[in-house]
């Protein structure tokens, strides 16, 4: 069973920058960051399948956040750029099979992928 340890959480101030790691414990076709602030449902930030580097990013961060994977060291980045408080919540690292990348990428449709981290906590403040 895969596992994932994500890394790089922090406070920080709005417009600030934070970059998060996910090392998985094995391969990982499609991995992806979801994001849980207090009181509202996980959300999906943005995915990448290891098919061509393909990645998908939410509208909500599209153009602030980006998600690159280093395949030699099986590790999965989210560079966080221009942080408001909104971006506020525990973001956790989470893998799939393929096809759940794919079926992000034709549809737009961000569900909640199989495996998961226990997550690294991102806070921002005004």
């Amino acid at each position: 069973q895969v596992q994932l340890v994500e890394s790089g959480g922090g406070s920080v101030q709005s417009g600030g920058s934070l970059r998060l790691s996910c090392e998985v414990s094995g391969y990982a076709d499609c991995m992806g960051w979801f994001r849980q602030a207090p009181g509202k449902e996980r959300e999906g930030v943005a995915a990448i399948w290891a098919n061509g580097g393909r990645s998908y990013t939410a509208d909500s961060v599209k153009g602030r956040f980006t998600i690159v994977q280093d395949n030699t060291k099986n590790t999965v980045f989210l560079r966080m750029n221009s942080l408001q408080p909104e971006d506020t919540g525990m973001y956790y690292c989470a893998t799939d099979r393929s096809a759940r990348c794919l079926d992000l990428l034709v549809t737009g449709d961000f569900r909640p992928f199989n495996s998961w981290g226990q997550g690294t906590q991102v806070t921002v403040s005004s």
